[in-house]
């Protein structure tokens, strides 16, 4: 093998972030610490992004050694980001599960009031598709399905914010032991 490749990683998603038509941040993760790790960094990134691609009609950018795909709907604009060598196909599963899941979960169109509406399900299916970077799941029915199962079980609207805060310590503590 070439000694100049990069080593294969699992970790193929660096940031996935959501604008709305004036490329103010709605929602953003960023995956990679050492990517942007200041919020004044991240915006800035988000910004020249927004800049190279709100009038453009592609859906694969280049910009900072990174490789960007994106979709815009309505009010939004949806972005998955991975390194320069990441393979686009695998970014563009996770847009595309990300925006299919998303359409299913408002069941309205997917604009920015309907977001922010339903922020506790878009954050959830962020959380069923990449965990730290790693895409676990690319087909939307499986996310819904494991949303659906999760509210099932125990709804967000019935849980006090102790409960919720446990809950996360819980599963930051399994994923350290992990």
């Amino acid at each position: 093998m070439d000694s100049t490749s990069p080593e294969p990683s699992l970790y193929t998603v660096k940031a996935v972030f959501i604008l709305d038509n004036d490329g103010n941040r709605l929602l953003s993760k960023y995956y990679d610490p050492e990517l942007y790790p200041s919020l004044k960094e991240q915006k800035n990134f988000e910004s020249n992004v927004f800049d190279k691609t709100h009038k453009a009609d592609n859906e694969i950018t280049f910009l900072e050694g990174m490789t960007i795909v994106y979709k815009s709907n309505i009010d939004l604009f949806f972005y998955v980001v991975g390194s320069a060598q990441e393979n686009e196909l695998m970014l563009m599963s996770v847009l595309n599960c990300v925006f299919d899941s998303l359409s299913y979960i408002i069941r309205i169109n997917v604009e920015r009031q309907s977001l922010l509406d339903n922020m506790e399900g878009v954050l959830l299916v962020f959380d069923e598709i990449i965990d730290g970077g790693v895409i676990i799941e690319s087909d939307p029915q499986q996310v819904v399905h494991k949303i659906i199962y999760r509210a099932d079980e125990n709804p967000l609207t019935e849980q006090s914010v102790t409960q919720v805060l446990q809950s996360a310590k819980e599963q930051i503590k399994w994923s350290i032991l992990k």
